[in-house]
């Protein structure tokens, strides 16, 4: 397993270690209260002293997000008339063949519509409709959380805590002590009544139930010690799981088909049920009867778990995703086929490219990207992430293909993976299909960058300005930190001139404090590395490397490589070097080659002649 890289040397600064967990994971933030809230003071406090950053972060908050859900995509919602979908809140397409769904509306009625396998709909018959029918006895009952499982049977709970269960019940998994069909909803209530329930989750054909409280019930089919009872027996009724769990605080669960997992309020993760393929992540293949803590995530802090037909993924509080268990179709994203019996790190690596003259792949930017969510679902061998960015990668079967790497797409969330790429297009979790009231911290830096409205600082460069924060740029950046000290004479303008760098590349240098991106031609980058060798942006450096590499032709590689010698760019020296030898016909038929500094033309003779160059 790859050792958890460095967090703030990836994201430069206490804003983005200490806001993005508050704001990026509202819904986890308060089990980890006491480290959270101490480094969120800590940016507060910084930030009541900066009047600029404040304004970018208290405006943007307020702001609605840019991504929304478009229930359309799912084809079952096709049914439907314009009205009935604008009148959608939350949703969830479930069923073997994604052939069920049901909706929330702004007025808080519910509906359902589908096949009705199994009497899965609630409706009181076992008729299939495709006319939505409304379901009067959760009407009004303010739904929190949904699942469902391959019967299928319905499992939910609302804002009071209550649960409700119907559909398949062949191994009791509806909890009612029995093992007749569930035809309406009806309230679980052994060993229930008592507590507020705020997460179900269900396997096959077994269910999970989290109390507000941290304690953890499970029931149904339990072939594999799915349920956690320490036997095989099924279990009719809630039972609270313990063992390994007693005394602890559970803060999420999860389902596989015949597996269970669990996080409690340390981050660390406990699973138990099948194991056939290593999706509990214990470093065997043998099921557990009872919780098993997860030893090979020892120090790593997990916030999210999802579960997969028979694979595991995990997201750590700094971003890194995890996975392990089943991989026929490359759902792990490890780049083979093979199950893995542990966790092992998987990468967001934002762009590869084919080198056609070694038939390998090159990384060309190669560092990892912070991950802010994971999706799968246990009816389904497909993983999907979204990243700080918010990039939407996905791997495993998708329509049907296997992706056995992490694939960018041009999705803006997990959902929309599910919609057009699962088999089936379930919903791997109860949509809200209402735009969110805040953006990111990282969303809230990207939008400001230039404005005049929020900014305390200008540049002029080439007669153009570029407006930004002097907060963000000194916690970006050291050479930023140092120059605005009170001694500098920079630190009392309100105008800086920058004359040693182009309008491009200094802007694109400054969007970078802002994006963690760079998006400049490679003839541009080259004044970039420039500026990153001039400002000890060694990070920087290396992605106007990649930059470079992936614009080298013919034409200019000997200027490229006189660049790499120039800044000192050891990395990107080499490839060009590689490069012109490869090439080197064509090369030096150009006016760069014939251009070059005598000295350096003499170094590239002699290495190139080491190297074989000049032999016949």
């Amino acid at each position: 397993m790859r050792q958890p890289a460095s967090r703030s040397e990836q994201t430069g600064g206490v804003l983005r270690r200490a806001c993005i967990r508050m704001f990026v994971f509202p819904c986890i933030a308060h089990k980890r209260h006491l480290k959270i809230n101490h480094q969120h003071e800590e940016v507060w406090a910084y930030c009541h002293k900066n009047l600029a950053l404040c304004k970018v972060l208290g405006k943007n908050f307020m702001r609605r997000s840019n991504i929304m859900v478009d229930v359309g995509k799912w084809p079952i919602f096709t049914l439907l008339s314009p009205q009935e979908i604008a009148s959608i809140r939350k949703a969830c397409v479930f069923g073997t063949s994604a052939n069920e769904a049901i909706y929330v509306t702004h007025n808080d009625e519910v509906f359902v519509f589908g096949l009705n396998c199994s009497n899965c709909l609630g409706t009181g018959d076992n008729q299939s409709t495709i006319v939505p029918k409304k379901l009067e006895a959760l009407c009004g009952k303010k739904i929190s959380s949904l699942s469902y499982g391959s019967g299928p049977h319905v499992l939910l709970c609302t804002e009071d805590g209550e649960v409700y269960a119907w559909g398949h019940n062949g191994y009791s998994q509806l909890g009612n002590g029995a093992t007749n069909q569930g035809i309406t909803p009806v309230q679980v209530c052994t060993n229930l009544l008592i507590k507020r329930v705020v997460e179900v989750a269900c396997g096959s054909h077994h269910s999970m139930a989290l109390s507000a409280d941290g304690d953890l019930y499970a029931w149904g089919y339990n072939n594999c010690g799915q349920v956690g009872s320490g036997s095989t027996a099924n279990q009719p009724t809630p039972r609270r799981v313990s063992n390994c769990l007693q005394g602890k605080m559970v803060v999420s669960i999860a389902c596989g088909q015949t597996s269970s997992m669990a996080i409690v309020n340390n981050g660390e993760v406990y699973g138990w049920g099948y194991n056939g393929n290593g999706q509990l992540g214990l470093g065997n293949n043998g099921n557990q009867l009872t919780p098993c803590r997860v030893a090979a995530l020892h120090g790593v802090c997990i916030l999210q778990i999802v579960c997969g037909y028979a694979h595991t993924l995990a997201l750590s509080d700094e971003g890194l995703l995890y996975a392990w268990g089943a991989n026929t179709y490359g759902q792990l994203g490890t780049g083979n086929k093979s199950n893995q019996l542990s966790p092992l790190q998987i990468m967001m690596e934002k762009e590869r490219e084919e080198n056609s003259e070694r038939n390998a792949f090159i990384l060309l930017d190669s560092y990892n990207e912070m991950v802010v969510e994971i999706a799968a679902c246990h009816s389904a061998h497909i993983s999907a992430a979204r990243t700080q960015s918010g990039q939407v990668y996905m791997w495993g079967q998708c329509r049907g293909q296997s992706v056995v790497l992490p694939h960018l797409t041009h999705f803006s969330c997990t959902d929309d993976v599910f919609a057009c790429f699962a088999t089936p297009a379930v919903m791997w979790r109860l949509l809200s299909v209402e735009q969110e009231d805040y953006l990111t911290v990282a969303e809230s830096l990207r939008r400001e960058f230039d404005s005049p409205e929020t900014s305390d600082l200008k540049f002029r460069v080439d007669g153009k300005y570029i407006h930004v924060h002097k907060a963000v740029l000194k916690i970006r950046c050291e050479h930023f930190r140092t120059m605005f000290q009170s001694y500098w004479n920079e630190d009392m303008k309100e105008v800086i001139e920058i004359d040693q760098f182009s309008y491009p590349v200094y802007r694109a240098f400054l969007e970078y404090l802002y994006t963690d991106c760079v998006d400049l031609p490679p003839e541009d980058a080259i004044g970039l590395l420039d500026l990153a060798t001039s400002y000890c942006e060694n990070r920087l450096k290396k992605l106007c490397q990649h930059i470079i590499k992936r614009g080298i032709t013919v034409e200019n590689a000997f200027s490229l490589l006189s660049a790499a010698v120039r800044y000192d760019a050891e990395d990107l020296e080499e490839f060009c070097f590689k490069f012109c030898v490869n090439h080197l016909t064509d090369v030096t038929q150009t006016t760069a080659f014939w251009q070059m500094d005598g000295p350096l033309l003499k170094e590239f003779i002699a290495k190139a002649s080491k190297c074989g160059a000049f032999r016949n």
